[in-house]
Parts: C-alpha cells; structure tokens; sequence
C-alpha cells in the first residue's frame, strides 16, 4: 500500500515540476515579449517619423451599406487592455512560415481581424489542451481545428459524447449573425463538409463497431486498467502465457474467465505446475475485477472482428483526413470503458507506428472530449501508462488533445506535456472554483492581461490561447475570438448517419460480430471429454469391484462348501469309526456265541436227552436268539441293518 507521505512528497514534487517550468516558460515568453515590445516600439517611432515627413492622405469614405469592418490599426485599439505594443507582440508571436490552423483573432475591446491567432500544424503532435465550462464554446473549437486539420490532409480521430459534432460530416448553414461574427474576426467563411466515418463501442451505438480482442489488448494494459498490484500482473501474464501456448483463442472476457477458472480447477492446477501454478486467492482477485468491468460494459468492446487502427490514418479521395467520430452514448455511467478504449487505441497505435520524430504535420490527432472521464478514478499504475503513453507517441507523429472543463481534471504530469493551451470561460462560483481559477492563472506565460478576471469574463466562442510556436517557444497570451465551423453546428440527422454507416467499406468487415471457436468453448469440450473419462473411469471401477465383489462372494461360497465337505467327511469317518466299533463288538460278540455252541455241542453227549429236551423248550444261555444270529442267515440280517443305519460298509 502507498505511504501517504511518500505520496504526498511525489506530489509535491510533481508540482515543484510544473512550477519551474512554468517559471522557465514565463521567462522565455517575458524576454521574447520585451524583444517584441522593442522592435515594435523601433517600428513605431521609424514610422512615426516617416508619417511626420509625408503628407497626410485623405480619408476614404466607406461604402453605402458595408457593414464588414475593416482591419483594426493596433495604434487606435487603446479600448483593451494590451497596449499597440502587446498587440504588435501578439501579431508577431503568432506569426507563422508553414501551414497552421486559424483558431481566430485577437480581442483588444474590439476584434482586431488583422492579429489573427494560429498554431503551427507541426507543433500539434506537441498535443494540447482545450478547457472551459459547459457551454462556453470548447466542442466548436474543437470542430474548428478538426475540419481544418482534415482540409491539410491530417486524420482526425475525435470521441463525440454528447453527438455534437456528427454535424461536420454536413455542411453549415449561412446566417446573418453567423455570417456578422465571421466578418469581424476576417474569417472568409463558406460552408463546407468534412468526410467522416461514425464508429461505436461494439454493439453500444449507431456506427460501426470497434472491437478488440482480450490477447489483442494485452496482460499489461489489462492489469492497469483493472487496478491489479505486481504480483497479481505477473499472474495474468502466466495467463496469457498458458493460453498462447495451449492454442486457447482469448476473444472476450468470457474466454478469459474460463480459463482463469480452469486453471485453478481439479482439471487444470496441473498445467501450471512447471511454471510456478497460481495461488486461488490471486485468481479470484482477477475475477472479481473482470465481473466488475464487464459490468461498466466492457463486454460490449471485446471481441470479434478486432478493428485494424490503421483504419483512423486514412484519407478521402480527395486527399483531406478522415474524421473518425466515436459515438459513446452514457459513457458518463461507463467511465472505464472510455479509458480502457482510448488506451488501446493509443497503444496499439503506438506499437504499430515508426518512429518518425518531428514531421511538418501529424499522421493523425486525437482529440479526447470529456477527458476527465479517463482519468477519473484511475489507478496510480493508469495514469502512469497514459502519462508515458502522451510523453512517448509524439515521436510517432500522432497529437492528442484533452478536451475537459478544467486543467485539474487532467493530471499534472500530462499537463506539464501539452505545449498548447485554448482555455474558454472559467467560473468561480465556489471556494474550489476560485482555487482552480487560481491555479490555472499561475500556469499561464506573464501577459499584460488581469487572467483571473478576463477568464471569468470571456464570451461564448472567445478563449484565451497560448500554443508552441515554430520554434517550439509558447507564444504570447492571447485573447481570441475564435473562429466558426464550415459543417453543420447541429448533429446529423440519425437516419441520415444510419444510411451513411450503411454506407461505409467498413461496414461489411466489421458490421456483423463473429463468435468462432475461442478458449470458452474449447475448455468446455475439454471438461465435457475429462467428465466422460471419469464416468466411463467410474463405471469401469464399478464393474471391477462388482467382479471382484462377486469372486469374494464365490470364494466365499467356494469355502463354506469347503467346510461343508469337511464336516461331512468327519461325520463320516466318525460313523466308519462306530460302524467298525460296533462291528468289532458285534465280531466279538459272535466270537462269543461261537464259543459257547461249541462247548453246549461238547455236553450234549452226555446228556443229549436232556439238553435237547430243555434246548427246545427254549432253555440255555443263548436261546433261540442267540441261535439266529449265530446261523448264517442271521449274519447277513445283521449286516444289512448297520448297512442302513451308517450308510456303507468297511470293505475287507
């Protein structure tokens, strides 16, 4: 953040600037004064001796009914405030070799026709400054200077606010007061057109509509005129960068967005990694500031087709410049919109153009109305670049003029640059306008004017002017009577301006917008395509841990059958081990009963008649079931039965 108190030294600086070369300027304009005031003063008693010596001529009667006045002796305008001296001083200061612009003539209680006040049209790529209030007359002095800078061949590029001066693409119509004032001031007046085209911030008016592309525009012009600090610049430059590299079209302030957004996404952080990457606090900086601008209707300006500024250079057939007309409509409620246009202009101008030094006229002059609205609210970082900007394109041969209604709308850098002043009436109706009025007073040359009154007192279409002179030294102060525009004073009727930008070969190149193929829409496939992948990603995910969800679930099955198979090989070898337990007892008990036949057979000879006689009646250890189970047949009914009851055998 800015100390206030170096801020404070900067400014004083500044101002410490301006009042030495104030002081430098006054300096010259004195000692070239009092050179002037003693040649005029040895003219004056050379002819004064000279008119002592001849006879005096008889005074011719004026014509019945001429009304023109003739040219005003300097001797006899003793009316105003400048002596025959100051006047001789100001016929001289204004006097010019090459070709100039007659701004008007010199007022001394009277207009005196034959002390016009011109500036040389070389010295107007010295830029310059035309100030008043509302009313006074400054978009008139600004047609003026625009139809003639066209008649020497000059292009012109004016931003036409209020639509006043559409009128100078038709010729003026002659009126007795209008044709009274021009004969007072020696103006030889005759309407006049001057060719023009009518532009409009893209879709924002009635002209052909200027746009220009965001990478057209440039990071650093962006960052100034969004307010960004130094690391946030070098972050949209790393933008720019990655967009130029990835073949990513930025058009508009949507494509830009994108990609800012894209950049800082899952998708994309990656991309940047190499490069440093980019912190999310600083990109949501830059897009707050984007959103914010768009809204001050800058969306209007960017994009396609991006006008080529070599079309403000051109010439009619007729070798006059063309006047290119900037219809901005409530530009009042879009401030940064005017800047940031004027800005590129001016710098892709500058870009663009050779260095061609000091040249006996412009290649084209800018002539920015209401010049406060650039300035107003602008950042240090701005107002550096236009001050850089107005000090460096001089040498490309483009002028620029700020029109505004005070010299303090427009900063004291750029003022100390403008070698040409036309200041029209000031009031000071308040404390603040008596301080302006003031500080405007100490900037001019030292003249024999009280400027704080006469500027308080001027009338509509007169001005105080003090301009470069041939020889790049300011030229006396000068009250002038300025002079009256050939067009029309009233604007173009907009049906006849329709039909005319209808009409225009620049129509059909840049009259219909083009919305092609650019960083939005490629970024949008791009997270369309990476948002299939990753269905298609998670679908196949899912299908893998269904397969491998399913192999637990047979795995799992696999190994219950497993333990199913075991318990029942257990069972079984649990039912083979009481099978053969049983078979065992069983082989034992018919071991048993073999045993005892045998010895019932050993004692049945010696008593056979008995034993049979009680063996029949059922007597005796075994019974008739013993003896069943002993026979064979009993053998093989035992054996069936285990075999039913345990289900298999022991083969043997």
């Amino acid at each position: 953040m800015t100390d206030p108190l170096d801020q404070a030294r900067a400014e004083a600086a500044a101002a410490v600037a301006v009042a030495e070369q104030a002081k430098r300027d006054a300096e010259a304009a004195l000692a070239r004064a009092e050179q002037l005031a003693a040649e005029a003063e040895a003219a004056a008693q050379e002819a004064a001796e000279a008119e002592a010596a001849a006879p005096a001529p008889e005074a011719a009667a004026p014509a019945p009914g001429d009304e023109a006045p003739g040219p005003v002796d300097a001797t006899t305008a003793s009316s105003g405030p400048l002596s025959p001296a100051a006047v001789d001083a100001v016929r001289a200061g204004y006097a010019t070799e090459g070709p100039a612009l007659e701004i008007g003539s010199l007022v001394n209680g009277d207009a005196l026709p034959d002390v016009p006040v011109r500036i040389p049209l070389g010295m107007l790529n010295r830029h310059g400054l035309i100030a008043g209030a509302t009313g006074t007359g400054k978009t008139k002095t600004l047609q003026v200077l625009a139809e003639q800078l066209s008649a020497a061949g000059v292009p012109v590029f004016a931003a036409d606010v209020k639509g006043d001066l559409s009128g100078l693409a038709a010729a003026g119509e002659p009126s007795e007061k209008l044709l009274a004032r021009t004969r007072g001031i020696g103006q030889d007046w005759t309407p006049l057109a001057a060719p023009a085209e009518f532009y409009a911030l893209g879709d924002g008016g009635q002209g052909i509509p200027v746009r220009a592309t965001v990478s057209g525009f440039g990071p650093i012009l962006l960052s100034k005129v969004l307010g960004l600090n130094d690391t946030q610049e070098s972050s949209l430059g790393l933008v720019f960068h990655y967009a130029e590299q990835a073949g990513l079209p930025l058009l508009d302030l949507a494509d830009l967005r994108s990609v800012l957004t894209y950049l800082t996404s899952d998708d994309g952080k990656a991309e940047l990694v190499e490069l440093g990457g980019l912190s999310k606090a600083t990109v949501g900086v830059v897009l707050r500031e984007l959103i914010t601008f768009a809204d001050q209707g800058a969306d209007r300006f960017f994009g396609e087709p991006e006008i080529d500024t070599a079309v403000f250079l051109r010439k009619a057939a007729d070798g006059r410049g063309i006047v290119s007309l900037l219809e901005l409509p409530g530009v009042h409620d879009e401030p940064a919109l005017f800047s940031t246009f004027l800005m590129w202009l001016l710098a892709d101008l500058y870009n663009d153009l050779p260095e061609v030094g000091d040249l006996d006229r412009p290649k084209l002059v800018f002539f920015f109305d209401e010049a406060h609205l650039l300035f107003a609210g602008a950042s240090d970082a701005f107002l550096e670049q236009v001050t850089r900007t107005v000090r460096l394109i001089r040498s490309k041969g483009v002028g620029i003029v700020f029109v505004t209604q005070t010299p303090k709308d427009v900063p004291g850098d750029v003022l100390a640059q403008l070698g040409s002043r036309i200041q029209h009436q000031l009031r000071a109706f308040t404390p603040d306008d008596a301080k302006a009025l003031r500080a405007t007073v100490s900037t001019y040359p030292t003249s024999d004017y009280d400027l704080g009154a006469v500027l308080t007192t001027l009338g509509t279409g007169e001005a105080v002017v003090t301009v470069m002179n041939e020889k790049g030294a300011p030229s006396p102060v000068a009250w002038t009577r300025v002079r009256a525009p050939q067009g029309s004073m009233s604007p173009l009727p907009p049906d006849e301006m329709t039909a005319r930008v209808a009409a225009s070969p620049l129509w059909p190149v840049y009259g219909t917008p083009v919305d092609r193929d650019s960083a939005r829409e490629m970024l949008a496939r791009k997270l369309e395509a990476a948002a299939l992948r990753r269905r298609e990603l998670d679908e196949a995910t899912a299908r893998d841990e269904a397969l491998v969800l399913e192999a637990k679930e047979a795995a799992a099955r696999e190994k219950s059958d497993a333990a199913a198979l075991k318990a029942a090989e257990k069972e079984r070898k649990a039912a083979q081990a009481e099978y053969e337990r049983q078979q065992r007892e069983f082989e034992k008990a018919e071991r048993a009963a073999a045993t005892t036949r045998a010895r019932r057979a050993g004692g049945s000879t010696r008593s056979s008649s008995s034993s049979s006689g009680r063996g029949r009646a059922g007597g005796g250890s075994g019974g008739v079931l013993g003896d069943v189970l002993g026979s064979s047949a009993g053998k093989t009914i035992v054996r069936e039965v285990v075999k039913g009851i345990f289900g298999t055998l022991r083969r043997r």
